[in-house]
């Protein structure tokens, strides 16, 4: 005598997963308290740089000799500086400087890079071969020193420091993107498209790029961060803009003359140089996780 008990646990998790009464459950995104507080500041960043007088309606370079190095208060929400200039408005105003070099900087790097990365991918084995060597030789340098080796040749300024950081983190987007456009090139879709005869122009525009600069959005905003950073600290030395702009590496070396008498004069513009690079890399940390197809 057999006796059944009934389907075969397998069959019952079947059918209660294929029951069509019984809503699927979704799993909500969590929710990031840095990654919204880093969006938020970025945000209050491209305000300060597209209209700065809309935070800080004075001018940056007004000097009030009765307010030398007076500390934080109501009249000065982050204080003077050694000539009466106010601290908040110049770190306001200061944005638009920094982020101008960091993004003239990582157009020029992302620019070149493509254009260098595809070359190298897309050329024989000699040129590939001597293009990636020096890459490499260049990416063994550190990105300063690549910087200031161009800016001894060019000289001291706003171009110079642009280009100096432009052409010293090249190097890294050109491997990047050599990378993807070696998988590509050996990929099935492009090998039929050469099959079909297609010119290599038309192979290269419409069915290597595309998908070769996916990951590129991404390294530019983790780029612009550092790029944020090279400025700041090539300023600090005096290679780029020169006083009296409001430049936070300018500021920065400015105040460091102060700092047993005016701590603020130097420390709330390095504090919004680190914002700005951490929220940059928080920011594209997160992209660069959803690209890759993972979640955090």
């Amino acid at each position: 005598m057999t006796v059944t008990l009934g389907p075969p646990l397998t069959d019952v998790a079947a059918l209660t997963l294929a029951d069509p009464a019984r809503p699927a459950v979704r799993r909500r995104p969590r929710l990031r308290p840095g990654l919204l507080v880093a969006g938020a500041y970025l945000l209050l960043l491209v305000v300060a740089a597209a209209g700065p007088a809309v935070l800080a309606p004075g001018d940056p370079l007004a000097a009030d000799p009765l307010a030398v190095l007076s500390p934080p208060s109501a009249a000065h929400w982050l204080g003077t500086d050694h000539l009466g200039r106010d601290v908040w408005t110049r770190v306001v105003h200061g944005a638009g400087h920094s982020l101008t070099i960091g993004v003239a900087a990582t157009v020029i790097a992302v620019t070149g890079g493509v254009l260098l990365g595809l070359l190298a991918g897309l050329a024989h084995r000699v040129a590939d071969e001597a293009l990636s060597r020096t890459l490499d030789a260049l990416s063994a340098f550190p990105m300063l020193l690549l910087a200031l080796l161009f800016i001894a040749i060019a000289g001291p300024g706003t171009v110079s420091l642009i280009v100096a950081i432009g052409i010293a983190t090249l190097p890294h987007h050109a491997r990047v993107v050599r990378g993807q456009t070696l998988v590509v090139r050996r990929s099935g879709y492009v090998e039929q498209a050469v099959t079909f005869g297609q010119s290599r122009p038309r192979l290269v525009l419409r069915h290597v790029l595309p998908n070769v600069v996916g990951p590129v959005p991404v390294l530019a905003v983790i780029g612009l961060g550092e790029a944020v950073l090279a400025a700041a600290g090539l300023s600090f030395l005096g290679m780029g803009p020169q006083p009296p702009s409001p430049e936070w590496g300018a500021m920065l070396s400015e105040g460091r003359n102060y700092l047993q008498v005016a701590w603020w004069i130097s420390i709330l513009p390095g504090l919004a140089v680190t914002a700005t690079v951490v929220s940059l890399t928080v920011v594209g940390r997160h992209w660069q996780a959803r690209f890759d197809g993972r979640r955090r």
